[in-house]
């Protein structure tokens, strides 16, 4: 099995001194995710939690629903290319009899780097179609301000990985009463979720319809998209959204949150969830 941190030797310049010394790295190695047998998509993650990785994946692919969509998971055995030693590299998602499986998922095999999410998939109206639980039907929730200030510094403390190696994104989910659920690391922001995803589906807690998503870098359109196929109705990040992570929370009824940062924020989507002040109330 991969380790999550690896140690590698590092050359270190300080105030002019030069040493050698071991370093502590975040591993990343491919993960190949099949369905059903057949090789589906490669995506670079840091080893761990490899089978709640697959299955959020999948639920983000729209093929995945509940638990009982998902027959079983294992890891292929001799999965080097001599047939040797098994990897830990390749997962099998086996579904259950009657899940219906999107054609589009099988026709493309699908390279997804740490950085970047489900590209290509930038059809708006796909998602908002796909999910099985629409946000804009969840009953509304009403989060004030102080809470969601509260979240960074709350991820920040999950990050076990973090303080190590310094190089790895985080998620985390959070009920609306502020309560830490979950929290997940990796080398990719979208694998993060997906862990998240993943696991929530395996307990059988999909929708997450009364939960805050908390990331710790940019709210990305793939990041949204995973949101709302979750039935998350929440999504704050401590940096930038992109415009299309923008576009997808007004169409979808995302409540979307930016610069999550001390106590400002930026509310580009679902402001109706927030309790604001107005200006007449505050007068």
């Amino acid at each position: 099995m991969g380790r999550v941190t690896e140690r590698r030797k590092v050359i270190r310049i300080r105030d002019g001194a030069v040493s050698a010394r071991p370093d502590t790295l975040v591993a990343e190695e491919p993960l190949e995710i099949r369905l059903d047998g057949k090789p589906l998509a490669i995506t670079m993650r840091t080893p761990g939690d490899d089978f709640a990785l697959a299955a959020g994946f999948l639920v983000s692919e729209g093929v995945l629903a509940c638990a009982s969509d998902l027959l079983n998971i294992v890891y292929c055995a001799g999965a080097t290319g001599d047939g040797g030693a098994n990897t830990y590299n390749v997962v099998d998602v086996r579904t259950a009899p009657g899940v219906k499986i999107p054609d589009i998922t099988l026709e493309r095999n699908v390279y997804t780097t740490s950085s970047c999410g489900l590209c290509g998939k930038a059809s708006l109206d796909a998602v908002r179609t796909a999910t099985r639980w629409p946000i804009a039907d969840t009953p509304p929730l009403r989060i004030a301000p102080a809470l969601l200030t509260s979240l960074p510094d709350r991820l920040r403390e999950a990050q076990r990985v973090f303080d190590r190696t310094g190089g790895l994104h985080a998620a985390a989910l959070f009920s609306e009463e502020g309560e830490l659920l979950d929290a997940r690391e990796d080398v990719g922001r979208h694998n993060a979720v997906d862990k998240l995803v993943g696991r929530a589906l395996q307990n059988g807690d999909l929708p997450l319809s009364r939960t805050i998503l908390m990331v710790s870098g940019r709210a990305s359109f793939e990041l949204a998209q995973k949101a709302v196929m979750a039935g998350i109705p929440v999504l704050a990040a401590v940096s930038a959204p992109s415009s299309l992570a923008v576009d997808l929370a007004a169409e979808t009824g995302l409540t979307l949150v930016g610069f999550l940062r001390g106590s400002s924020m930026n509310v580009y989507a679902g402001e109706d969830r927030i309790t604001l002040r107005t200006a007449a109330a505050q007068g």
